[in-house]
């Protein structure tokens, strides 16, 4: 495999004012149309013809409320030997904390001047794709064909991967995905999830006059996550072997409000909500398993005066699926190869965390990722390491004009 042997000049004032420019427009989790809009503007300004640049549809198979779909931009091969199609790819949304977030240059970091999470996961992405579009066009460098992909709703559970077309996407023989902290970072797999419900339906009383009468959802809920705590099957879960964890989330109504009226009503409705992950697929439909069978032995041991019992609805469904690509596969070796060519020593990793990346493998596209100084992320005291991300914008450059 041969790479371009100039070290990729790179405009890094336009890059940073690009990524500035992209933290600045708010753009939550489902609420993607503003970004996506200043996005496609930016790309127009780098040169890119507005008849290469669409939305696709894939909001409209999204489960919740969603305000639209993928960003596809398509950029046809240049040069003699233009190759095989390839992706890039990162996503568009922040997590709801990012609201307000104010961007400040600040040394060789930009961090928030507002008390939220500031957006580097994941503007950064963003800006190493539109800056890979524009010095691609700016220094002329003969590339593939080559698809960029924006996606929707990643921080709510990686839907605009999911549901998108992989047909829209030109047929892409190997993804990038910029979203992490170190350009140097190759992470080659990832780990698989699960979310499940547990709605547990009990019967209302008056817990002083008679409390026997009643069916206490709270109860079926403690004893169920005892029994799930006590079996081994909550945080870190390892078995015969296999490791994984679990956890529970909210708990409480249909609507979101605590659970139980009032502390003279026994409580006659309860939600549990919660995850399992493991890089094992079979270990995560496990893990699920057993708080289903938790679940539904508690709601059989709480009786009302009758012999009545509580009823459980469980549900559940795959967040994501595991992943681990092999050392030597083409686009484990192209990643590696590029990560040397902008001076640094590949770590070949997996993670504990779901990418975009799972549901391309899923999607039949190998795809690994890689960091554009994202730190901190989720939290008030995010910023992004400007080094960082200058390495992963010449780090796309690499793998764009890589054979």
């Amino acid at each position: 495999m041969a790479l371009a042997p100039p070290a990729f000049d790179l405009d890094t004032q336009a890059a940073t004012a690009r990524l500035m420019r992209f933290l600045a427009v708010e753009g939550v989790t489902g609420q993607e149309a503003a970004i996506g809009r200043e996005i496609v503007a930016a790309l127009k300004e780098a040169g890119v013809p507005a008849g290469a640049v669409a939305f696709d549809d894939t909001h409209t198979r999204i489960p919740e409320p969603t305000q639209t779909g993928n960003l596809i931009v398509k950029l046809p091969g240049t040069g003699k030997k233009a190759g095989k199609p390839i992706l890039f790819m990162t996503h568009m949304d922040t997590v709801p904390l990012c609201a307000g977030a104010r961007p400040k240059l600040q040394g060789n970091r930009v961090v928030n001047e507002a008390a939220a999470a500031l957006g580097g996961d994941n503007r950064t992405g963003c800006a190493v794709l539109v800056t890979l579009a524009a010095e691609l066009a700016r220094q002329a460098l003969p590339h593939p064909p080559i698809t960029l992909l924006f996606t929707v709703r990643e921080e709510s559970g990686l839907f605009g991967a999911k549901h998108l077309n992989p047909a829209d996407l030109g047929g892409p023989v190997a993804g990038f995905n910029f979203d992490g902290r170190s350009a140097a970072d190759v992470l080659v797999g990832a780990i698989g999830a699960d979310r499940w419900t547990a709605d547990v339906q009990g019967k209302a009383s008056h817990a002083g006059v008679a409390p026997e009468r009643g069916i206490s959802a709270t109860v079926v809920v403690a004893l169920a996550l005892a029994e799930v705590f006590d079996g081994g099957w909550f945080g870190k879960v390892v078995k015969d072997g296999r490791a994984g964890t679990s956890n529970v989330g909210p708990v409480g109504t249909l609507d979101g409000r605590s659970a139980g009226d009032a502390t003279n009503v026994v409580t006659d409705f309860v939600r549990v909500k919660g995850e399992s992950r493991s890089h094992d697929a079979k270990f995560v439909r496990a893990i699920t398993a057993a708080y289903k069978a938790a679940f539904t032995a508690a709601a059989a041991r709480v009786k009302d005066h009758a012999g009545r019992t509580a009823k459980v609805k469980f549900t559940s469904r795959l967040d994501y699926v595991p992943f681990r690509l092999k050392d030597d596969a083409p686009v484990v070796k192209r990643a590696a190869a590029a990560v040397r060519a902008i001076g640094r020593e590949p770590n070949l990793r997996v993670t504990n965390g779901g990418l975009d990346a799972n549901w391309m493998v899923k999607h039949g596209i190998p795809t690994v990722t890689f960091g554009a100084g994202q730190n901190e992320i989720h939290t008030v005291k995010e910023f992004v390491d400007l080094t960082e991300f200058e390495s992963g914008c010449r780090l796309a450059l690499a793998l764009a004009a890589s054979e």
